[in-house]
């Protein structure tokens, strides 16, 4: 029989024996032994050699592993079986790596691996692997380093640590390991222990070793990739889903909450989760205080949030997911809850960390239950626990997440998930919080608005002072027959002629503003409404008592102020012929208006009320005034012991609705100056037309030319003082500089601004001046042209003329005696002995 030394030189001699011999023997068993465990190879150091046909083949066996639905772990059980036979290696291992609560640290997959073990065998249970951090041993350091490692002598190296040599009752020697990267961080570890037949790996040992890690590396990083495109798609559903969800539900945060919890269920991926929500409270009530401080009750000695609060969570919901899927509300849970009794939720409420934990029943700082938490039977095995944080940093609940689907701890990917989830339910509690404000705000403008409405609202003895039932007919209002009502009504109201209220001149002065309640009274009987619409009697002359109490007594825009427009619109629409183009509902609602146009106002304008922040100009971003003077005067309207309309039909009282708001928003003179171009073309039209009826219908057939004409009715009737008789004029003039005034001294000592002249008291003496300057500018090309569109409404356009004449001549006594001081200025001036040439062209020195 041949040596060894004879065979090894014949086979040198004759390669091509030595091939075919290879493979048609060797080749097969190799594949065998390293592929399956049917084949038990004696000898494996014979196989040292491997050639590249073989690496090919290896290669295309990874490749139909890794198309396969197969799990990583099996495919890699496979690389590490080779790795051992190859390099002899005693054993290898798979080190997975990921991060909780911060902290890296690596865990076995697969443990144990030789060249023949079976796979059942290597894979760890997630209940039994092995865990430690990146900073701990040599494998931690091959993590952390990022390096491979080939150590000779592991006692002699100060990374090593016999941590699982203690728990394995195994004896490293030497090692190989090498991280696996995806992209500049590790997802793992891979280590071959104790070279057998050697003390130690050599070089060419540690370079097979090194290129089977990239065969390594492409099944992790396969697997890798799929698992964080699994985590960020179900980050990104998490968050979809939950949004869709919270802004489904604003009325409480519990609702909310249990929404955007429920929908996302599916995609946190563990057997259970639970939700508690901290009372808010943050100060008890005095009366609660008394017993703790009279000694009868021990004070509350328990955790306490980060702001203060006792802990006390007044609700728990628990989402039971392990099997038959079963959602429970707990209020007022007891201390030994399942959720609870661990004292977690209570530890995170009070410091707002997150906590992942692994082997909960093991823990020595919880009280986890080490059996089942529950009649079902479920055990607890990891638990991940999380503040719910709001926007304003309070900790408004706590969500403890339980037992990862896969049997394995959560990860910090699963933390990222959740706390995005927790994050955005916090945040989204803005919502419920905004909406509850919302709600109170309305709720406290419902009270404000029914005190003010219960001081302001005429009395049953205001009703009596006019509508005396009580005295003529011996019964309250409502129990008098209406017409007897409407009867006595008109003998308690003064005739409209008697008080000229058809008439352009008509003055309030002679009357009392109680007077001028009756007189409005008697507008809507002259116009045929109040019977027409079965308008109440008593919400009549209750609606007109509460018009005059909404006025507040300021200087000008005052009660007397809003009769006189209301009069005036009246007195367009019968003397001035006005009517013919409007219906009878349509006149009702543009008197109406008139009275309401100016309700409580302030005794300033839009511009003062933008320039202070006023909360009507934050309200309301244009026609700031006249907007609050519209929703007050729909505010009466919503009384239905106030409402005059309360009879109309829907669409009716919606078209009055529409009106008052055309009329009350028209008196804004910033807007005048758009419409009064459209109201000349009308007019231009009109005159252009012959035939009365064709008149009528070009008008009253156009429901955006009566507007137009409306709006432009509401602004004469706004400024109608100017055409009174001169003694009426100069008084009402006066009353509206002086308000000016007020609010110029407002303006100088509130807002520290210089007042335009117009507003300043200062200026005084120049109101004739300004007052034909505002007659030129504003007044005159309305009642111009309406005494063009009609000549019944010729009268105001004269009284404006005889006016401005009266003011012209104020004014130019005024100018002549400024001339005269000037003119002595100039003639003292002329007299100082000093030369020309030396004096100042600027200023005189006394």
């Amino acid at each position: 029989m041949a040596d060894k030394d004879t065979v090894e030189k014949f086979l040198d001699n004759n390669p091509q024996v030595a091939k075919e011999y290879y493979e048609k023997k060797v080749k097969a068993d190799v594949i065998t032994a390293a592929f399956g465990a049917q084949v038990q190879v004696k000898d494996p150091a014979s196989y040292k050699d491997v050639t590249t046909i073989q690496e090919a083949e290896f290669m295309f066996e990874l490749i139909k592993e890794l198309q396969g639905a197969n799990k990583m772990e099996k495919a890699l059980h496979k690389v590490l079986q080779r790795i051992a036979l190859l390099i002899q290696a005693d054993r290898c291992s798979y080190w997975g790596f990921r991060a909780r609560n911060g902290t890296p640290e690596l865990s076995s997959i697969l443990f144990d691996v030789t060249h023949n073990s079976s796979y059942d065998k290597n894979i760890v249970n997630p209940n039994v692997e092995i865990v430690f951090p990146t900073d701990m041993g040599l494998v931690g350091w091959t993590a952390h380093s990022k390096k491979p490692q080939n150590i000779i002598d592991v006692k002699k190296d100060s990374h090593f640590s016999d941590f699982v040599d203690k728990q394995t009752k195994y004896t490293t020697k030497c090692m190989l390991s090498f991280p696996i990267m995806s992209g500049k961080e590790p997802i793992g570890v891979i280590m071959a222990l104790n070279k057998q037949g050697a003390s130690e790996f050599s070089k060419s040992d540690q370079e097979l070793f090194n290129k089977y890690m990239n065969f390594a590396a492409v099944i992790c990083l396969q697997a890798h990739t799929a698992y964080m495109w699994d985590v960020e798609s179900r980050r990104s559903q998490v968050l979809l889903w939950s949004a869709s969800k919270v802004f489904e539900e604003l009325t409480d945060i519990e609702r909310q909450f249990h929404k955007a919890l429920y929908t996302v269920r599916t995609y946190i991926k563990c057997e259970r989760y639970s939700v508690g929500l901290l009372d808010m409270t943050k100060d008890k009530e005095f009366f609660d205080e008394w017993a703790v401080k009279l000694g009868e009750q021990e004070p509350y000695k328990g955790p306490k949030t980060p702001d203060g609060r006792e802990i006390s969570f007044y609700k728990i919901i628990d989402y039971l997911l392990e099997g038959k899927e079963e959602i429970k509300v707990i209020p007022g849970p007891p201390a030994d809850h399942w959720a609870l009794v661990s004292g977690l939720p209570s530890y995170v409420a009070e410091n707002g960390f997150i906590c992942n934990m692994m082997n909960a029943a093991g823990d020595e700082y919880f009280s986890f239950q080490k059996g089942p938490a529950d009649e079902t039977g479920w055990m607890i095995k990891n638990v991940l626990s999380l503040p719910i944080v709001n926007k304003k940093e309070e900790i408004v609940g706590v969500a403890t997440f339980f037992n990862r689907l896969d049997g394995y701890p959560f990860d910090e990917n699963d933390e990222q998930i959740t706390e995005a989830l927790t994050q955005f339910l916090g945040w989204s509690t803005l919502c419920s919080d905004t909406y509850d404000k919302l709600n109170r705000t309305e709720w406290g403008k419902e009270i404000s608005q029914e005190m003010l409405m219960y001081q302001t609202t005429a009395t049953l003895t205001d009703v009596q002072t006019i509508l005396n039932t009580q005295e003529k007919l011996g019964s309250a209002p409502e129990d008098c027959d209406t017409k007897e009502m409407y009867k006595l009504l008109r003998t308690n109201i003064p005739e409209a002629k008697t008080v000229e209220l058809l008439e352009f001149r008509f003055s309030d002065f002679p009357l009392s503003e109680f007077e001028l309640i009756k007189c409005g009274i008697r507008c809507f009987f002259e116009l045929g409404v109040v019977e027409k619409f079965k308008v109440p009697p008593e919400i009549l002359t209750r609606w007109m008592y509460t018009v005059r109490r909404g006025y507040r007594d300021i200087t000008y825009h005052n009660w007397r102020h809003g009769f006189n427009v209301g009069q005036t619109m009246f007195t367009l629409l019968l003397t001035g012929k006005l009517k013919k183009y409007y219906s009878d509902l349509e006149a009702f609602a543009m008197v109406a208006a008139g009275f309401c146009h100016d309700i409580d106002h302030r005794g300033t304008n839009n511009l003062y009320q933008t320039k202070s922040l006023s909360p009507l100009a934050k309200l309301h971003s244009s026609s700031v005034m006249e907007r609050h003077h519209l929703e007050y005067s729909k505010t009466l309207m919503e009384n239905e012991n106030l409402n005059i309309f309360q009879n109309l039909q829907k669409r009716q009282f919606e078209t009055v609705q529409h009106l008052f708001e055309v009329c009350i928003i028209a008196t804004d003179l910033a807007l005048y100056f758009k419409k009064r171009t459209m109201f000349q073309k009308i007019v231009e039209s009109v005159e252009g037309i012959a035939d009365e009826k064709e008149k009528i219908s070009y008008v009253s057939n156009n429901a955006t030319r009566k507007e137009i004409i409306m709006a432009m009715m509401m602004t004469a009737c706004d400024l109608s003082a100017i055409t009174k008789p001169w003694e009426v004029q100069s008084k009402v003039a006066l009353m509206v500089a002086a308000e000016f005034w007020e609010q110029g001294d407002l303006e100088r000592t509130v807002l520290d601004q210089q007042p335009i002249p117009m507003m300043d008291r200062a200026h005084a003496e120049e109101l004739p001046k300004m007052q034909c300057g505002f007659i030129d500018f504003v007044c005159s090309f309305v009642y111009k042209e309406f005494s063009r569109f009609h000549t019944e409404i010729n009268p105001m356009f004269e009284g404006l003329t005889i006016n401005r004449a009266e003011w012209r001549a104020l004014a130019d006594v005024y100018e002549a005696k400024m001339k005269a001081i000037e003119d002595e200025k100039k003639r003292l001036e002329g007299g100082d002995p000093q030369p020309a040439e030396a004096k100042s062209k600027t200023c005189v020195v006394c």
